[in-house]
């Protein structure tokens, strides 16, 4: 670590913040917390009491009042701020103004600068195709002339015919649009005006942006991740591995996360997966390469079923299964790999000390996300109290939980249902299947509704969904 003794300024809550926290004890660095009412219980104010007393923690209004956060880190004298992920973890004019302000603190985080370049989507396409990277044939940049646009959507119809797609798919999307708004789909060429203007008209309304983009749909596919890891110079980006993200929930969000993200040496893919997974780490490295990429990322890619690699985002910030990247890799032979600590280290300006020569990976992982909700209807959020929360202690099982295990606990209505994340190793995907349903099988989760109801979890989903991990058929929801 540098000579300055850093105090760093926990921004976020829940099992990421007890995370986080474990990682400063881990490089001896002292911590602040925050904490909201509705989250008193959570058992990063417990760990937070534990190891730092009442001085390290500070209640707030809010989790996204960037004001309190900021009077937080002046008053308990933090040096750096983390911000999990979440909140304003992606946030570059909370990085910006970090590093700007009058008492000046280090983001743990990239940059703002790169924060801001791959946080435009639009940006990031035109970055990786001016490196040859692929990305979802379709405009990378708003079209706001009705015949460029209609010409973009003929080229794609004319690519998905000739390369076999029988039925013909392109997104018409608002620009400067988000979360699912402002996006139809079209099959039909001759009514892709139409759907064009209305999308325009509709942006134009809601955005003040009539810019529109054109882009292939792309169905049938799995969802892979390269964890990347780079210090401050930004020259000698490594990788951490391959992660499989494909087992979701209806409204896309990940259940089960798998590193590495394919294994061709148990199961039959249409196509070259080892090489694959090269390429996509390759290309990775080489955005990172080029940016300057000065901390922990995730590029995320989509690849279909026969084997075409698509670039989806790159998300600047830690992520929630970075753990299962960490549990299969091992830095110059020493296994428990820690990438939040990592980040932290290289955040506060540490040289990365190793290159990929260094890092080497043994055997499987599966992350299960456990998470109070119905999955047989809608995923729809549980809410009530936890009365008993515990697991089979085994050597080759992690678990990340702010969940207290000896009191109950109501689940807070103002944050996502989230209770536990259980790593498992195996050495083979045999082995590490048969380990998660024994996991699984042993959880004891029980607790009341208001109404009295019995706790809904999503543990049976998990363990019916353990039998596709890593077969392409996986992104079945």
């Amino acid at each position: 670590m540098s000579d300055t003794q850093h105090k760093i300024l926990i921004a976020n809550r829940g099992e990421i913040a007890t995370r986080i926290l474990a990682a400063c004890r881990k490089l001896g660095l002292p911590f602040v917390c925050i904490y909201t009412a509705e989250d008193y219980a959570s058992g990063h104010v417990k760990l937070a009491k534990e190891f730092g007393g009442e001085k390290s923690l500070y209640r707030v209004s809010s989790y996204h009042d960037a004001n309190e956060i900021f009077s937080v880190a002046d008053e308990s004298g933090a040096t750096a701020i983390h911000p999990g992920y979440g909140f304003f973890a992606e946030d570059y004019r909370f990085a910006r103004r970090a590093t700007q302000r009058q008492r000046k603190l280090i983001f743990i985080g990239p940059s703002w600068k790169v924060i801001r370049e791959l946080g435009d989507k639009i940006n990031t396409k035109r970055l990786a195709r001016s490196l040859n990277v692929p990305t979802v044939p379709g405009s990378d940049k708003p079209i706001y002339d009705e015949a460029e646009a209609e010409q973009i959507a003929r080229s794609l119809f004319e690519f998905q015919l000739n390369n076999g797609i029988k039925r013909p798919l392109v997104l018409v999307k608002a620009s400067a649009g988000g979360g699912g708004m402002g996006i139809e789909e079209v099959y039909d060429i001759d009514v892709f005006k139409s759907v064009y203007r209305r999308i325009r008209n509709y942006a134009a309304r809601q955005f003040k942006d009539e810019g529109v983009l054109i882009e292939q749909r792309v169905k049938d596919f799995n969802h892979l991740e390269v964890q990347v890891v780079s210090d401050r110079s930004g020259k000698n980006p490594v990788h951490f591995g391959t992660r499989n993200c494909s087992i979701q929930s209806i409204g896309l969000q990940k259940r089960i996360e798998v590193a590495p993200g394919f294994d061709p040496s148990v199961l039959n893919y249409q196509f070259d997966a080892t090489a694959l997974l090269n390429d996509i780490i390759s290309h990775s490295l080489t955005m990172a390469r080029k940016v300057k990429y000065d901390n922990v990322g995730t590029w995320e890619w989509i690849v279909t079923r026969d084997g075409q690699p698509f670039l989806m985002e790159v998300n600047t910030r830690i992520q929630v299964e970075n753990g299962v990247s960490a549990r299969i890799s091992k830095i110059k032979g020493q296994g428990d790999v820690d990438i939040i600590a990592e980040q932290i280290r290289i955040g506060l300006g540490d040289p990365l000390g190793y290159t990929q020569e260094d890092i080497t990976f043994d055997g499987v992982g599966i992350e299960y996300r456990l998470i109070a909700e119905d999955p047989f209807n809608r995923f729809t959020p549980w809410v009530g109290r936890i009365d008993s929360f515990n697991w089979v202690e085994k050597p080759w099982l992690t678990m990340y939980t702010h969940v207290p295990r000896s009191e109950p606990y109501n689940i807070p209505t103002e944050f996502d249902p989230n209770l536990a994340l259980g790593i498992v190793w195996g050495k083979d995907l045999e082995e590490v299947k048969a380990r998660g349903v024994e996991f699984l099988e042993s959880l004891e989760l029980k607790g009341v509704n208001a109404q009295g109801e019995e706790l809904k979890s999503n543990i049976e989903f998990l363990r019916q969904k353990t039998a596709d991990i890593l077969v392409f058929d996986g992104a079945a929801h």
